[in-house]
């Protein structure tokens, strides 16, 4: 085959019988042009192409951008294939999508400038087997995500692994239909991060070595806020100790060191049959979102979250006090005993006066010995009182499960 190849790169065409139309394989081997042999690739492709890269390592100085829709990018395998970044000198990623039922497979790229692999607006992504990396271990100055689809539909991420974001290895915000199954996320801010999203399955992932372990997070000034429908389960939230690395002002720059899971201000989550533990601050965290904004539509609390079924290991031995406020109130809540899941419990005013509908309500069960805080809201509302704590049984209820994600995965 390598006999046939010109400038690195040869076409292999066959024929797709269902469409009566051909579609083009080009594969591409490291040289000294690999980017503009890539990027040609990725210009020139139409739909049902795809760009095969060999193994081996392509040095790469720009970023890449592809935006024709149907295309398939694959490698030989995550650590046969690398796409290095490390002298890249301009772009804002290391990959750039923006085109519809994009495929990304078995390769990796380290040590891009910014993002790794950004995809922005598109329908139907998938990441299969799919690494990023910045290989100097933790810094703020790495780039802040790995894999990072955003307003976005039909999402799937799947047997990927993402190492050393000073933001969130795996990133999925504002979109909608996510599955992410099977993946490692390791020393990065946030391992695993669900922004501003609706309908988002998360499962069978280990989050190890981050500074914060998963994180459903809503925030103010975006144009889709009032993240809902999330399920995280059969995950291993595990040993998220990592010192915060972000970069001063970033907001995932507050989460404290030693967290299995965050929810923020997101509504109808079901966190269950997951495996949380030696996480030297909390294992679960439900939180409102304290910062001050001028966004009037946006709702800070979270409600309808369900936790169930989760085994938890060590927690609390070395709590962070020196990220935001989180810690510190819990070790003073405490006294130094802190629990496996902690609720603010911050409502709205009307919600303090007439108490909270029953659908919005936080049911905790069957977490084997879990240890519970959580905050009597009234206790916030005079601070001159010493702030009441709930029995975990308070929050004992039946459980309504939340629909499983699901869309057509062969694009």
């Amino acid at each position: 085959m390598r006999s046939l190849k010109l400038s690195n790169r040869f076409f292999i065409a066959s024929l797709f019988l269902s469409t009566s139309v051909f579609s083009a394989v080009q594969v591409i081997q490291p040289s000294e042009n690999s980017y503009q042999d890539i990027q040609e690739a990725l210009i020139l492709a139409e739909p049902g192409d795809v760009v095969r890269l060999t193994a081996g390592t392509f040095y790469l100085k720009d970023s890449l951008s592809l935006d024709v829709s149907g295309v398939q990018v694959e490698g030989e395998g995550m650590n046969q294939t690398i796409l290095d970044f490390s002298d890249q000198q301009s772009g804002a990623q290391g990959l750039s999508v923006t085109s519809d039922n994009v495929t990304l497979q078995d390769f990796s790229i380290q040590n891009a400038k910014g993002d790794a692999i950004k995809v922005k607006g598109v329908t139907n992504i998938k990441f299969l087997r799919v690494k990023t990396e910045w290989t100097n271990g933790p810094s703020s100055e790495n780039g802040a995500y790995g894999l990072y689809p955003v307003e976005s539909t039909n999402v799937l991420i799947d047997g990927c692994v993402a190492i050393g974001a000073s933001d969130a290895g795996i990133y999925v915000g504002q979109s909608k239909n996510i599955i992410v199954r099977n993946s490692r996320a390791e020393y990065n801010v946030a391992g695993i991060e669900i922004e501003n999203s609706y309908y988002a399955d998360v499962f069978n992932n280990l989050a190890t070595n981050n500074t914060g372990g998963i994180l459903i997070f809503d925030l103010p000034g975006l144009p889709q806020q009032g993240g809902h429908h999330v399920r995280v389960f059969n995950n291993r939230s595990v040993g998220n100790n990592t010192d915060n690395f972000a970069p001063e002002g970033n907001i995932v720059g507050e989460v404290p060191r030693g967290t299995g899971i965050i929810i923020q201000a997101n509504s109808d989550v079901e966190i269950f049959d997951n495996e949380i533990g030696d996480n030297d601050t909390v294992n679960i965290a439900v939180v409102t979102y304290g910062n001050e904004t001028d966004d009037q539509t946006y709702y800070p609390h979270p409600k309808s979250i369900q936790i169930h079924g989760n085994e938890f290991g060590p927690t609390g031995y070395n709590p962070d006090t020196s990220k935001g406020e989180l810690a510190q109130i819990l070790f003073d809540l405490s006294g130094g005993n802190m629990p496996d899941i902690f609720w603010d419990g911050l409502v709205p005013l009307s919600q303090i006066i007439f108490g909270q509908p029953q659908d919005e309500k936080m049911i905790i069960t069957n977490n084997g010995d879990g240890s519970l805080l959580a905050i009597k809201p009234i206790g916030f509302m005079l601070p001159y009182l010493e702030p009441a704590i709930l029995d975990i049984n308070e929050f004992d209820g039946q459980i309504s499960p939340l629909p499983k994600v699901e869309f057509d995965e062969n694009f």
